[in-house]
C-alpha cells in the first residue's frame, strides 16, 4: 500500500533507484508489481516531482541505461502538456460521461453491463481480477490498464467514458490528462486509425500464464469521433507582486512548495481539497483519503513557512482572503482537470513550474517527436 507521505514517497524511490535501468526495462511489460517503480501516485500529486526522479535516476544509471524509465517519467508530462494546449477534449469528456451516465439510467442493460465491470463480475478471468484490484488497492500496472481498457471499449463494448471514470475515482494516482488521453488512445480517438487489441497470447506471456481469456474481441475498430483539435497556445505563469501581502493556495496538484516559498512568504494558507471533483459518482474513500492525508502530510511538512493553515472550500476562498488581509492569493498551477474547474472562479496568481515550462511546448504532436527532446530536457537548467 502507499503511504501518503514525502518519507515514504523518498524511500520507495531510493530503494526502487538501483533497477531504473536495463532491470527496468526488461520487466516494466510483465503484470508483476516488483518490476515497477510504483511512484506514480506521489508523482501525480508532486509530493516527489518529477524532477526529483529524473536526478535520482541519472545519478545512478547513464541516460541511455535508464532510457526505458525516464521515458515513463516523461509520458506524464507529454499527456498533460499536450492536453494544456487542448483544454476542450476535457470538456467533451465530460459532456459525453454526463450523457453516458444519464444512458446508465435509462437503458437496464447497460446498467447491469457496466455495474458487472465494475464489480469485477464479467466472467473474464483477468478482467474481473484486474477490476477488483483496483477497487482494492487503488493501483494497477500499466500493461494490465491497457488491457483492461481494450476489453472494456471492444469486447464489453461499454462506453469508453465509463472506464475512464470507472479508473478516475479508483486510481491513487488519477490523472485527467493521462487517463483520459490514454483511454482515448486505446479506442483509436487519440491517433486516428490506431487502436489497441487486448490479445490472449499477449496476457498469457505478460501474466506469466496466469490468464489466458477466452472469447475476446479480435478486431478493434476505431470509435467515432471528431479529429483531437489543433494545439493551441500554452498557459503563462503569473507574476507576483513581492510588495503584496500573499496567501498560499496548496491543492492536491502541487504537494512540493519549496519552489513557491523561496519566492513568497506567506501570512496564511488555505488548503483546498478537491479530489471529491474528479467524477459526478463517488470517488473512492481510499483515493479521498489518499489526497487528504497527503495534503496534511504537505502542510506538516512547511510548518512554520506557512502561517496559519486553514482547509477552506473553493467557493470560500476568497472569503478566507479578506478575513487575513490578504491582496494575492499564489498557487501551484493547477492543470486542465477538476482542480483546476472547481478554482475557476477564484482570482489566484497561477504559477508554472519552469519543468513544465521547458517540456510542455514540446507536447504539439505525437510522443515519439516529444521523445526527440527529452535529452536536451534532461540536461537542462529547469530540471535541476
Amino acid at each position: 500500500m502507499h503511504e501518503p507521505s514525502y518519507t515514504a514517497a523518498l524511500q520507495l524511490l531510493q530503494s526502487f533507484i538501483p533497477y531504473a535501468g536495463r532491470t527496468y526495462a526488461g520487466g516494466r511489460n510483465y503484470d508483476d508489481r516488483s518490476n515497477v517503480s510504483g511512484l506514480s501516485p506521489y508523482i501525480r500529486h508532486r509530493i516527489i516531482t518529477e524532477s526529483d526522479v529524473l536526478r535520482a535516476t541519472l545519478a545512478r544509471h547513464s541516460p541511455q541505461a535508464a532510457e526505458k524509465f525516464i521515458q515513463e517519467v516523461f509520458w506524464r508530462t507529454y499527456w498533460k502538456g499536450w492536453l494544456e494546449m487542448r483544454p476542450s477534449v476535457w470538456t467533451a469528456y465530460k459532456t459525453e460521461l454526463g450523457a453516458a451516465l444519464n444512458r446508465v439510467q435509462t437503458e437496464s442493460g447497460l446498467r447491469r453491463n457496466w455495474e458487472a465491470a465494475c464489480k469485477g463480475d464479467t466472467g473474464i478471468s483477468c478482467f474481473d481480477h484486474w477490476a477488483q484490484e483496483l477497487v482494492t488497492t487503488g493501483y494497477l500496472h500499466n500493461h494490465a490498464r491497457m488491457w483492461f481498457a481494450s476489453i472494456w471499449i471492444f469486447t464489453l463494448r461499454l462506453p469508453w467514458t465509463l472506464g475512464a471514470d470507472f479508473f478516475l475515482r479508483h486510481l491513487l494516482d488519477g490523472d485527467p490528462a493521462s487517463n483520459t488521453l490514454s483511454w482515448r488512445w486505446v479506442g483509436g480517438l487519440q491517433t486516428r486509425g490506431k487502436t489497441y487489441l487486448a490479445r490472449p497470447d499477449n496476457i498469457e506471456k505478460y501474466t506469466n500464464g496466469r490468464f489466458r481469456p477466452n472469447d475476446l474481441a479480435t478486431t478493434a475498430i476505431p470509435l467515432d469521433g471528431p479529429l483531437p483539435p489543433p494545439a493551441g497556445p500554452l498557459p503563462a505563469s503569473a507574476r507576483i507582486d513581492p510588495t503584496k501581502r500573499t496567501g498560499l493556495l496548496l491543492t492536491e496538484e502541487d504537494l512540493s512548495p519549496g519552489w513557491l516559498l523561496a519566492q513568497i512568504t506567506p501570512v496564511a494558507a488555505a488548503v483546498v481539497h478537491t479530489t471529491p471533483q474528479r467524477s459526478p459518482l463517488a470517488v473512492a474513500p481510499q483515493v479521498q483519503g489518499f489526497t487528504r492525508a497527503a495534503l496534511d502530510d504537505c502542510s506538516a511538512r512547511f510548518v512554520g513557512r506557512l502561517g496559519p493553515v486553514a482547509y477552506v472550500d473553493a467557493a470560500h476562498l476568497e472569503t478566507w482572503a479578506q478575513e487575513h488581509g490578504i491582496e494575492q492569493i499564489v498557487t501551484a498551477y493547477m492543470p486542465v482537470g477538476p482542480t483546476a474547474d472547481a478554482l475557476a472562479n477564484t482570482r489566484t496568481h497561477r504559477m508554472i513550474r519552469p519543468y513544465d515550462n521547458a517540456a510542455w511546448p514540446h507536447a504539439t504532436h505525437g510522443f515519439f517527436r516529444f521523445k526527440d527532446k527529452i535529452p536536451a530536457l534532461i540536461n537542462s537548467p529547469e530540471m535541476t
